[in-house]
């Protein structure tokens, strides 16, 4: 390693200009403090081990030094005036080891060696963390929908921000690839980003897993072990659903977030992290402050910024790119311009209400994936709940379940001529003309459903709701 030694001492000096190369090191030994600094400013190094008490420049200067322009340069303070004062403050400066003079060179040996390994662990674990982000790539969203495009816009807004944001959806929706795209936004996307599900956890490992433990603070912990805000130290905090943390913890969790201050569970020192933190929640925080489930301080605290992810049923538009998104990820060496799924099976998935969203999408595609050898994905590889919902629109309304299925080409031309006798017979009614001006609008616009809802003056929501009453209707008469 590339070392830089200071000390006052001509005949420690001597010593380290000697042996530190005789150990396979490269050796930077300076006179005072000054001299360190310079050397320094003009070469970066592994190891800093300094003298604390220097005229002029003192050990905890030069470690200053180093902390603002080699980070991850390791600090190891030697001294021949040990006191506890001394010792407090080389800890509070973060220096790797503390050693007291005299000293013996297996000693700085043993040191060095446990620096070298440390260094060693750190670059296999940047390589290791940059292969796994080129195989996952960047976190993406997929879709097109107005809704989708809202989300990301407030993505990129407060991405830049240090501010807390509370992410609401349903289950199923996204939540956490919105807490990682915000991470991959920020400042601190080379830091680490840590989730946890607060509503898996057991009630009484809540407080360690966040804050960690000191060794026997309670039955069971063999060991000190560092909790969720220290590992997130540099990085991001995800944690969902929010609403499951007891509220005995609550205060503590609060006291972190308005201080950057944590305890360890059996502890008296405080330990100070720097950690953004994302939550998210499926519940009505608000619903919980009145019940007196949740505290109202807590919720101002988390929720300085608010994403709200739309339900798949508001964004049906994403559909099918969703789709061949999931089959791509179970199945990766699918062409992008194959036909992943028949039309028919668009069509069964359109009419599916979705109550888990995007994660039983998945689960569809890939229960789909397992007993199809080849694609396209047909009807009968769905699950059975899915496909006898297709089996009931065979044949029924083909303008409705083609309308569904963004499927214009096979869309029945709603003004068809009519008998004059028959016409005169049957008064049109409102429900029939709104479904004429929807037919028509989804013709001008190529079945391009958000610019069709757009034009008619009505929200997509209100849209999909109107096709879906067409189908319902048609498969009552049908039933």
């Amino acid at each position: 390693m590339r070392i830089l030694f200071a000390d006052d001492e001509a005949s420690i000096q001597e010593l380290m200009r000697i042996e530190l190369p005789r150990l396979g090191h490269e050796a930077t030994v300076c006179p005072d403090g000054r001299t360190a600094l310079a050397a320094l400013d003009r070469t970066a190094y592994d190891c800093v081990i300094v003298d604390l008490d220097m005229p002029g420049v003192g050990g905890l200067d030069v470690i200053a030094r180093v902390r603002e322009v080699s980070p991850d340069t390791e600090a190891v303070i030697i001294t021949g005036k040990s006191s506890l004062e001394s010792a407090v403050a080389a800890v509070r400066s973060g220096v790797f080891d503390y050693l007291t003079k005299p000293c013996k060179l297996s000693e700085i040996q043993a040191v060095l060696e446990r620096v070298r390994k440390k260094r060693e662990l750190t670059t296999r674990l940047r390589a290791l963390e940059g292969r796994v982000r080129r195989a996952e790539g960047a976190t993406q969203l997929i879709g097109a929908s107005a809704g989708l495009e809202r989300v990301r816009k407030l993505i990129a807004r407060v991405a830049v921000s240090e501010a807390s944001v509370l992410v609401r959806g349903e289950t199923g929706t996204g939540k956490e690839l919105v807490a990682r795209a915000i991470h991959e936004g920020s400042l601190r996307a080379t830091g680490p980003l840590v989730a946890v599900n607060c509503g898996a956890l057991p009630e009484h490992l809540v407080e360690s897993e966040l804050f960690g433990h000191r060794k026997g603070a309670f039955t069971g912990a063999d060991e000190h072990r560092a909790g969720l805000f220290e590992v997130a130290d540099g990085g991001t905090l995800f944690l969902d659903e929010i609403g499951e943390l007891p509220r005995s913890l609550q205060s503590r969790l609060l006291r972190a977030l308005e201080s950057g201050e944590i305890r360890r569970v059996g502890d008296n020192q405080s330990v100070f992290v720097d950690v953004r933190v994302v939550c998210a929640t499926h519940r009505s925080l608000e619903d919980m402050v009145a019940a007196g489930t949740f505290r109202e301080d807590l919720l101002f605290r988390i929720n300085t910024f608010e994403i709200v992810i739309p339900p798949l049923r508001e964004r049906l538009d994403d559909l099918p790119s969703l789709v061949q998104h999931c089959v791509r990820k179970v199945r990766p060496q699918t062409p992008a311009a194959a036909l992943v799924v028949a039309p028919d099976v668009l069509e069964v998935l359109l009419a599916h209400a979705w109550p888990g969203n995007i994660r039983e999408l998945a689960n569809v595609i890939e229960h789909a994936l397992v007993l199809c050898d080849e694609l396209p994905l047909l009807v009968v590889h769905l699950p059975s709940r899915l496909g006898s919902g297709m089996h009931r629109l065979s044949g029924v309304e083909p303008t409705a379940v083609a309308v569904l299925a963004g499927d214009i080409a096979h869309v029945a031309t709603p003004n068809q001529p009519q008998p004059p006798d028959a016409a005169a017979e049957k008064p049109v009614s409102l429900r029939e003309l709104e479904m004429q001006a929807i037919l028509e609008g989804l013709k001008r616009n190529q079945g391009n459903k958000a610019r069709t809802a757009d034009e008619l003056g009505i929200s997509l929501k209100t849209l999909y709701n109107k096709l879906h009453q067409v189908a319902e209707n048609a498969l009552d008469r049908t039933a």
